[in-house]
Parts: C-alpha cells; sequence; structure tokens
C-alpha cells in the first residue's frame, strides 16, 4: 500500500486519462445507493477472492464508509503478486469526506436514502 489519497486528488483523477480504478468496499446495498462515478463494488469480504482481477493495474483507489477499512483493503490488494507494480491507495475519510457527486443505481434511484453508507 502507498498511504492514503485526498478526496479532492480523487475527484481530480476522475476526469484524468490517468483515472485509477476505484475499488469500492462496501455491500452491493450500500454501494447501489450511492458510489462514487465509475467505481467498482468488490465488497470486502469477497476481496480475498478476487483479488486477481486486479493484476496489472496501475493504481487501485479503495473506499469504504469512513476510510478505515478500506486501509486493509488497499494492504490485502498490495500484498497480492499481481499489483506489485501499481500504485495503491485508500481514499482518506472515506464516502464520509466525499464531497462530489454521487452514482445511484437504477433499481434505487427512486429513493431518497439518509446515507450512502
Amino acid at each position: 500500500m502507498d498511504g492514503e489519497i485526498s478526496t479532492d486528488e480523487v475527484a481530480a483523477l476522475l476526469d484524468s486519462e490517468d483515472r485509477p480504478r476505484i475499488i469500492d468496499i462496501r455491500s452491493p446495498g450500500e454501494f447501489a445507493r450511492g458510489h462514487i462515478p465509475g467505481s467498482e463494488n468488490v465488497p470486502f469480504d469477497q476481496l480475498p477472492n478476487r483479488i486477481g482481477e486486479f493484476a496489472g493495474a496501475d493504481h487501485i483507489v479503495t473506499v469504504c464508509p469512513h476510510g478505515k477499512a478500506s486501509v486493509q483493503a488497499a494492504r490485502l490488494i498490495g500484498s497480492y503478486e499481481g499489483t506489485n507494480d501499481a500504485r495503491i491507495e485508500s481514499m482518506a475519510g472515506g464516502l464520509e469526506a466525499w464531497d462530489g457527486n454521487l452514482e445511484m443505481d437504477a433499481e434505487t434511484s427512486g429513493e431518497t436514502p439518509e446515507s450512502p453508507f
């Protein structure tokens, strides 16, 4: 793991050529209620079995509600042999600190959740 990245840095990278893979480790239901546009949902409990999906990635940012579990997820991804050359970071403060837009899945877009976490 290469440390933490600020929400502002993540927001700036969303529109860049060097866009990272953003891995949201929350449950599918939480993800559906609101997530960073273009992020991928890989629930934390599925991460060990799906870690091979990150082989060859250049930059990975892990995301969770408060920025704590995503640190552990980033460490786990960083321990995988296929990600040796990747820059792997956890988003500091998690979605609680995110000021940007959230994308909602179609089946929940009519609902107004109290919190996306």
